[in-house]
């Protein structure tokens, strides 16, 4: 397919200044995307729009990859009720270093990155405002929906910075496009409005057409919430903060509403491969092949196949479909960073157990776990006084609380 079909065919397709999404196909862009440093890590949510800058990657366009060390002093506040809180310029400088280091390793030397803190820490104040702000119009900046929601409360109005926000990532695009030919911003749709200011600017300073595309906000079909986040909380990239296995078993929990949108976006997966998939999932739901098949290809995506599939063979052993006494010792020793682990005598009492490891405040909080059905042993539910010999496979079992993978245990003899 043509980029433009590969786009909207796979929902990346939201707003744009373009009169036509086919000048894609026929030029070549030279286009930015931009992220804040507002964590030490991106996330999931910010994985979409990457793998979209990709797509464009693929397409043999240019791209700039922009961390906003300038704009994550201040922090975008569009989409917040109140004022966001302002983080030390030290941690925003850590921040800015490790997603550098993501991006680099994501993309290697495919794409340019650029820090807007590099032109900004220069620019005097009274020259900002006289070559640019002299040709913004109040009313322009006034009309964004954040503006309004908040111009008039007194507990959480709108700042200055915060008000400037626009102008200054519009200023980005400037810059940009005058000192590396950008023509193109790539967005979230929660940002069209700050991508427009960049248009109006380069229009009104440097007699430019320049345009914008937006992607869709992915929001989770199921809840009605923006995509992203799991019981445990954000989704990160940094393996450190959000473990491989974890990340693959997210993947793997996507119920059957989402599956087959997040395939389309959050993969390479061809439309003749995905049609063909589609049918056998149709066929058999209960396989959660579309699942499988997601988590696999983004887990490989972002962390190469080898350990895509210690994440998978470590997420078998967790639900029983593989054996665990014939685990090897790889899997073995990512299955225990992944859950704890500890080791015992073949006969203990189940009560003390849970204490031990943790599941469990006292003896009488384990004696009602047990009472409840809450406790599982290789997958199945367990409510005997101790466990012995014959509960273990081979020297090893896994002890559970509840449903959550995240709260499993390792058991192993000597």
């Amino acid at each position: 397919m043509k980029l433009s079909e590969e786009l909207s065919w796979r929902g990346f397709i939201n707003q744009s200044t373009f009169r036509d999404i086919d000048e894609l196909d026929r030029t070549k862009q030279v286009l930015y995307f931009g992220v804040d440093p507002s964590a030490d890590s991106l996330t999931v949510g910010n994985l979409a729009p990457l793998i979209m800058v990709d797509h464009f990657l693929k397409a043999g366009h240019k791209v700039f990859l922009l961390i906003g060390g300038a704009t994550g002093l201040i922090g975008d506040p569009d989409g917040l009720s109140k004022k966001r809180e302002l983080k030390d310029m030290e941690v925003i400088s850590q921040n800015r270093q490790k997603i550098k280091l993501q991006l680099k390793k994501l993309f290697e030397d495919r794409v340019t990155i650029v820090d807007n803190y590099d032109w900004f820490k220069d620019i005097r104040f009274i020259d900002f405002l006289r070559d640019f702000g002299y040709f913004i119009p109040l009313r322009t900046m006034l009309s964004r929906e954040f503006v309004q929601s908040r111009i008039n409360d007194q507990n959480n109005g709108l700042s200055y910075a915060e008000f400037s926000y626009s102008l200054i990532q519009g200023y980005d695009f400037y810059y940009l496009n005058h000192k590396y030919a950008v023509n193109l911003q790539l967005a979230g749709a929660d940002q069209w409005g700050n991508a427009i200011a960049g248009v109006d600017i380069i229009r009104r300073v440097a007699q430019k057409e320049v345009n914008v595309l937006t992607m869709p906000l992915i929001i989770n079909k199921a809840t009605g919430v923006k995509f992203g986040k799991s019981e445990d909380g954000a989704i990160w990239l940094d393996s450190q903060k959000t473990s491989i296995t974890k990340f693959y078993q997210f993947w793997i929990n996507v119920d059957d509403l989402n599956v087959l949108d997040y395939l389309k976006i959050y993969t390479f997966i061809t439309k003749e491969e995905f049609d063909q998939l589609l049918k056998q999932f149709k066929k058999d739901p209960a396989s959660r092949l579309a699942q499988r098949t997601l988590a696999n290809l983004i887990t490989t995506y972002l962390y190469g196949s080898e350990k895509a599939l210690i994440a998978q063979n470590v997420t078998d052993y967790l639900t029983n479909k593989k054996d665990i006494s014939l685990i090897n010792q790889q899997t073995l020793t990512e299955l225990q960073n992944e859950i704890g682990s500890i080791q015992i005598n073949h006969q203990i009492k189940t009560i003390d157990l849970l204490v031990e490891i943790g599941f469990c405040k006292s003896k009488a909080e384990a004696r009602k776990l047990i009472q409840d059905g809450g406790v599982y042993l290789n997958n199945n539910r367990f409510n005997h006084d101790h466990l012995g010999p014959e509960d273990f496979s081979g020297k090893y079992a896994l002890i559970r609380k509840g449903k959550s993978l995240n709260e499993s245990f390792l058991i192993y003899t000597k």
